[in-house]
């Protein structure tokens, strides 16, 4: 099992590269007036049918070629079910799919946020040619990161892969993540 939601974050998002997403959208909802935990994936990627959305929990189920188990999905899935919430994934063949799950704050099994801002690093230096967007909400805060927007700002998705951009974008998202959490939001 992966031991925080930052490493579900990225495990999810690779599943959308791997289907050819070119816009990813996440959403992390950490808590919010009901005390839950959810986190969301969009992306338009293939999608799949609705036969393989049905197997897609089942760890025996994957489309990689390189291993025959797909361990990703069926963790944050056993996740969520442990801290009394669910997983709920849509997806339609040739338009994308959006991955929901909900996990409860105070359930003794829900992992820590991890490193949120090492996420967002890895997956723009990774994918710069990617349109990303990462959304996070607590209480009334909101705090957003977009590749288009900074895109707009360095001319150049590549610099995104540059130790001097990767720095400055993960202080950040330190700093958006540190104040959306301060006393009062």
């Amino acid at each position: 099992m992966l031991d925080d939601l930052s490493k579900h974050v990225l495990d999810i998002a690779e599943n959308s590269m791997a289907a050819g997403a070119r816009r990813i959208v996440v959403t992390l909802q950490e808590r919010d007036r009901e005390g839950w935990v959810e986190l969301r994936v969009e992306d338009d990627g293939c999608g799949m049918d609705p036969e393989t959305v049905a197997r897609v929990t089942d760890p025996f189920v994957t489309s990689r070629t390189t291993r025959r188990v797909g361990l990703g999905i069926p963790f944050l899935k056993q996740v969520a079910e442990l801290c009394d919430g669910e997983l709920h994934l849509a997806s339609e063949k040739g338009k994308g799919t959006t991955l929901a799950a909900r996990l409860r704050a105070d359930a003794v099994d829900c992992p820590p946020l991890g490193d949120l801002a090492a996420t967002v690093v890895t997956l723009l230096a990774g994918s710069p040619d990617r349109s990303w967007t990462f959304r996070f909400f607590r209480g009334d805060g909101a705090f957003e990161v977009d590749r288009d927007a900074l895109v707009e700002i360095l001319e150049d998705p590549r610099l995104f892969q540059t130790p001097a951009v990767a720095h400055w974008v993960r202080n950040y998202v330190e700093e958006g993540l540190t104040e959306l959490r301060r006393p009062g939001n």
